[in-house]
């Protein structure tokens, strides 16, 4: 009678239960990361009523960000070589021999397919490609949570195995020892190749040799555009000579023209702009303070200020600027950028930039601000 493959048929070195073990170790590293300064982002973009997201330092979102991607994209070679390592356990036999062996089995498809689609979403939004209909950043972060409970449960029931293999040494003269440690070391070479090549997005040092990162000095003035003008649909409205921005406080409501902006006291400041996506880049703003702001049309500093946009639709359309952040001096309502008028793709007629925030919570075309 025909035996059918089995698990003992696997012999090759990349299927040792220690280069299983390894890789699960440096995956589990990469995932940890991943998770955390995704949680991070999370907060940033939607922060907890007991999170203050700091104004300081200021790159604190464009470091956490970038280890995010970068901790992402290590994590796709390593998950992929894992994934070959352990595959032959498929053929274990018997299928299952108990109710705690089933859920075990089955709580590893879960942390696959999690794992998988992490990753797999993850590297699409680096692309800005969405071939999907759900909301990424909710799906993605949801079954982030799904991931790690099933990696936890996974090293919970395999700790013995997993100790065993990282502690055990073989003898020094096992033939198989070479080939391993060479599956190993390929392993550890595709995740430098695959961060370096994207990583440049956010390091400016890696930007000349990332040939798949995207590009931190494309787009007009210097600075890449996610989401144009054109796309939004305030093309029209932001160049209307009628446009006027209405700051709403408890004491009333002002409304200010593009002129009187620009006269009121203006400041230049350094500061980076990190997206979600992973890139980043540092440009010089030229704007009015939001506390200055503040303080002209009668309101305090400090207190949280809603943003909203021209742009009609949209998740991102409107924002809440942290009081931390509307009382900081490098907050700005800017109206230029490296010494030109603030580009229509970049926010014209005026925009927000502050410090240590995401990307898209920096709501161009700006038309209202509500002082709470």
């Amino acid at each position: 009678m025909r035996r059918g493959v089995r698990e003992s048929d696997f012999t090759a070195a990349a299927h040792h239960a220690r280069v299983s073990a390894r890789l699960g170790l440096w995956l589990g590293v990469a995932f940890g990361l991943c998770f955390v300064t995704g949680l991070l982002s999370h907060a940033a973009q939607h922060p907890p009523g007991w999170l203050s997201w700091p104004s300081r330092p200021v790159s604190l979102y464009r470091i956490t960000q970038g280890l995010h991607v970068i901790s992402g994209i290590a994590a796709i070679p390593l998950l992929l070589a894992k994934l070959w390592s352990v595959y032959p356990k498929l053929f274990t036999r018997p299928l299952v021999r108990s109710l705690p062996h089933a859920l075990e089995r089955a709580s590893v498809l879960v942390l696959s397919g999690a794992a998988l689609f992490e990753v797999t979403t993850g590297l699409f939004n680096v692309a800005q490609n969405y071939p999907w209909t759900f909301f990424f950043p909710a799906a993605h972060h949801a079954v982030a949570w799904l991931a790690v409970g099933a990696i936890l449960l996974h090293v919970a029931v395999q700790l013995p195995v997993i100790r065993a293999a990282l502690t055990r040494r073989g003898p020094t003269a096992d033939p198989a020892e070479p080939a391993r440690r060479s599956f190993l070391r390929t392993t550890w070479l595709a995740v430098g190749v695959a961060v370096v090549a994207t990583a440049g997005a956010g390091v400016p040092l890696l930007r000349r040799v990332s040939v798949l990162a995207w590009s931190s000095g494309t787009g007009p003035q210097g600075l890449p555009v996610n989401r144009t003008a054109q796309a939004a649909g305030v093309v029209a409205e932001a160049q209307d000579v009628a446009w006027r921005l209405e700051v709403v406080t408890p004491h009333g409501v002002s409304r200010l023209s593009l002129a009187e902006l620009a006269a009121l006291p203006r400041t230049e400041v350094d500061l980076p702009i990190a997206c979600v996506e992973g890139w980043s880049a540092s440009a010089r703003w030229t704007g009015v303070r939001i506390a200055d702001l503040l303080r002209a049309v009668g309101a305090e500093p400090g207190r949280p200020v809603w943003v909203e946009s021209l742009e009609r639709g949209g998740a991102y359309r409107a924002s809440l600027l942290p009081g931390t952040h509307t009382a900081d001096p490098l907050t700005l309502l800017a109206l230029g950028l490296n010494g030109q008028p603030l580009d229509l793709d970049h926010g014209f007629p005026c925009r927000i930039i502050a410090p240590s925030q995401p990307g898209v919570t920096q709501t161009k075309w700006v038309a209202r601000l509500e002082v709470r």
